[in-house]
């Protein structure tokens, strides 16, 4: 049984100042601890936090309104250590996605003065954002919506305009809009999601938005598995606690935020977070050596027979492999300031993943590739090409997503992989195979931009890394490579 170092809440909230969009595990594990920090460190705070699902999981409202709110956090050092924290500051839980009625409440919430930045985790396709080109995707029908009905709007970036046009109506300064989710230049992302579709709604209101609301960009960083059974088992066998409200993640935690607030923020430096002018070398260093390692350890891991993280990482030619992306495939692609150890830090990230005591499935990051390859592994790709630099591992790391998203399950019912294209993956693999095939998802503008799809060197490496796993399958090439390199 594990050591279990219990901190409970403390403190008074005296006001909500936070309205968050996406009430799923990362945001409980890492935005509302360091607030949770802030309160027990002040023993008062007018930081209080209103969180909002605005998917399908209304279960997780009602069990947090049942515990007014309260929840606890595993953070996992190993299976020996936790510090079971005790969570008081979600003082409002809303429920906005299929069925719910309360999108009028949300709304008023952050239309009202209180409330001072709105914060979000949304995934990367909760923006409606083309991940190849950036721009608002119209053709989406939930954006259509948008457009059609700006007052009960859909998508996250509808919901901010329409509290944001509230505020402007009232006479209201702009709240500051942070984005939290794992995007290049996030805050320049979610500025252009909702310009984006202000200009289509009311070109003045667009203007406003561009001239009186800050959208600043952050980096944040902790592995927080999605749970499930087996965690809640652990947590009430191992730690007596029976909540199932509660997350499980690492100890670890990172959070690096550009100091722009014009209605003021909460003292996050007392709690570690790293206030900076630029986050972006933060942002692309976390992309493509964490998230980046983690996406091939998914694909290549699932198709050498792997589950989870801590089993990936500790099959030594994979390792050997993911090592090898980071020192020559990521790190060469990054500018960092003074005094970041990008070795130390790719050390730091195998540790990481190599924690057992964090159940935390493949399946889970290879879902929505479409929407994460484009930042993670392409971007980086372009530099590589420019510099002439090898993409060995990044071009057998495509392979792997298109193999994994073409491939049925074991009942031939649907493709392995979750993803908002599955359906034209599906077509494709039913029209292609092979090289086809390579150059049928080569041609997918939603992923790939023409910039590096239209490279011969960048198709012939996919290419050749597509027929070597088809060939010789995953396990093989594994060895092989780890043998060669």
């Amino acid at each position: 049984m594990p050591t279990v170092n219990r901190v409970p809440s403390a403190g008074t909230v005296r006001d909500i100042g936070i309205v968050h969009l996406g009430l799923g595990a990362f945001h409980r594990a890492h935005q509302a601890v360091y607030l949770q920090r802030h309160l027990n460190r002040h023993g008062e705070s007018d930081w209080g936090l209103c969180s909002a699902n605005l998917r399908s999981n209304r279960t997780l409202v009602d069990q947090l309104r049942a515990q007014d709110g309260r929840y606890h956090v595993a953070e996992y050092r190993d299976r020996e250590r936790v510090t079971l924290r005790e969570i008081g500051v979600l003082r409002q839980a809303l429920y906005v996605g299929e069925g719910g009625h309360e999108l009028e409440q949300l709304l008023q919430r952050m239309a009202a003065p209180q409330t001072r930045i709105v914060t979000l985790t949304v995934t990367e396709k909760g923006y409606c954002l083309n991940p190849a080109t950036g721009q608002l995707r119209t053709e989406d029908p939930t954006i259509i919506h948008d457009i059609a009905h700006p007052r009960a709007p859909r998508t996250a970036p509808g919901i901010v305009l329409e509290a944001l046009r509230r505020r402007r109506a009232a006479g209201t300064r702009a709240f500051t809009v942070l984005c939290c989710d794992n995007m290049p230049d996030n805050g320049q992302r979610t500025r252009q999601a909702v310009s984006a579709l202000a200009a289509l709604q009311d070109p003045v209101l667009a203007q406003w938005v561009n001239e009186h609301v800050a959208f600043p960009g952050c980096m944040v960083d902790r592995i927080v598995p999605a749970m499930d059974g087996e965690s809640f088992t652990r947590l009430e066998q191992q730690l007596d606690c029976p909540d199932r409200a509660a997350v499980v993640c690492e100890s670890f935690s990172q959070w690096v935020i550009e100091d722009h607030f014009p209605l003021g923020r909460p003292d996050w430096e007392e709690e570690g977070v790293q206030m900076v002018g630029d986050v972006r070398p933060f942002e692309t260093m976390k992309l493509r050596m964490l998230n980046g390692s983690h996406s091939l350890l998914a694909y290549v891991g699932l198709l050498a027979g792997h589950h989870l993280v801590f089993e990936a990482i500790n099959d030594a030619d994979l390792a050997r492999f993911i090592a090898r992306y980071m020192a020559e495939e990521a790190a060469p692609t990054l500018a960092m300031p003074a005094g970041i150890d990008l070795a130390l830090y790719a050390r730091d990230l195998k540790a990481r993943f190599a924690n057992d005591s964090l159940q935390h499935r493949l399946r889970q990051i290879a879902m929505d590739g479409s929407q994460k390859l484009p930042q993670r592994w392409l971007l980086g790709a372009q530099q590589l090409l420019d510099e002439g630099r090898d993409l060995s591992c990044t071009a057998l790391g495509i392979a792997a997503w298109i193999h994994d998203c073409t491939q049925p399950r074991p009942n031939g019912s649907a493709p392995v992989i979750d993803d908002p294209l599955s359906a034209t993956f599906a077509e494709l693999a039913g029209r292609f195979e092979g090289v086809a095939l390579v150059d049928a998802f080569l041609g997918l503008d939603e992923v790939f931009p023409a910039s590096l799809s239209d490279r011969p060197a960048f198709r012939d490496a996919v290419q050749r890394a597509y027929a070597a796993l088809v060939r010789d399958g995953m396990v093989s090439l594994l060895h092989n490579f780890a043998a060669h390199h």
